[in-house]
């Protein structure tokens, strides 16, 4: 294996604590709160994300499927595993997903009735 193998394209940034990503068919902007344990395939819209600084190709749109949006300071989460936790920073119109398996809404932690 190359070193080449591991680095990060401008396609596929890597998904690590404090990492910043934004979408290609939309404004949703997200930073990596905790990595995945496992790998994961983060897209919104149906596109992959990129890194904050790469260059958004023009005439996008999210597919029609994953246009349900990312709400502005909400965590999301996988269903499956909640190891994996991004922030939206600035919300848009595309869905949060692993692949085409949509994110969800990371819900608060109720916290202890005190009496």
């Amino acid at each position: 294996m190359s070193n080449t193998d591991n680095a990060a394209t401008p396609a596929t940034p890597a998904i690590r604590t404090g990492a910043r990503l934004r979408s290609q068919v939309c404004t949703t902007e997200v930073i990596v709160v905790r990595p995945p344990a496992g790998g994961v395939d983060l897209t919104c819209g149906g596109r992959p994300m990129l890194a904050i600084d790469a260059e958004v190709p023009e005439g996008l749109a999210p597919e029609k499927e994953l246009a349900d949006g990312a709400l502005l300071g909400k965590r999301y989460t996988l269903a499956a595993d909640e190891t994996f936790e991004v922030l939206v920073t600035k919300a848009g119109a595309g869905t949060l997903a692993d692949g085409s398996e949509p994110l969800v809404l990371k819900e608060a932690k109720a916290l202890p009735a005190s009496d």
